[in-house]
């Protein structure tokens, strides 16, 4: 985020939500809030999808090595239908309960990025709360936070039933 807001702040607002003399009209409010949204949206997609990419590369590779692949190909099969149709499925499935997963710890990894960017949110309040101490304040946001977490892995898990044959069989 701050070397975000070293390299393109200048075209970029690198503070807060929206400006203070923002017009209230909706549309021209929502651009506003859209322009302050572009630097904090960037840092946080910018940290994961790097790991998104190494699970689905090694899930493919992993993937492209197995019998029945082999399989398809010996039925002669296009190399590139059978990744597309037969390996992309099932190596996405690592990937799917990764995102799933990261969706509910985003909530808690925004804490960073809302304390750098000066965006008003959950982790701002975490901020302020770790600032004067307020253990109750913060005990009700990691309660929050674990609740993030639980219902998006039960999201995963219903999502991979629905996604994997293999897994609605047991």
């Amino acid at each position: 985020g701050l070397v975000l807001m070293m390299t393109v702040g200048g075209w970029f607002p690198s503070g807060g939500m929206q400006d203070p003399d923002s017009p209230t009209a909706f549309f021209p409010h929502a651009l506003d809030v859209a322009h302050h949204m572009v630097l904090p949206e960037v840092t946080l997609v910018a940290v994961l999808y790097g790991q998104y990419q190494l699970v689905m590369r090694a899930s493919l590779l992993e993937e492209m090595h197995a019998d029945y692949l082999t399989t398809a190909r010996a039925k002669g099969l296009r190399d590139d239908l059978v990744r597309r149709r037969h390996a992309l499925p099932n190596a996405l499935l690592p990937t799917v309960t990764q995102v799933f997963m990261h969706l509910g710890l985003v909530v808690s990894g925004a804490v960073t990025t809302e304390a750098v960017f000066s965006w008003p949110g959950l982790g701002q309040l975490t901020y302020e709360a770790l600032k004067v101490k307020d253990l109750n304040l913060l005990q009700g946001i990691f309660i929050v936070l674990v609740l993030a977490v639980v219902v998006m892995n039960f999201l995963a898990d219903a999502l991979l039933r629905v996604l994997d044959p293999r897994v609605r069989a047991s």
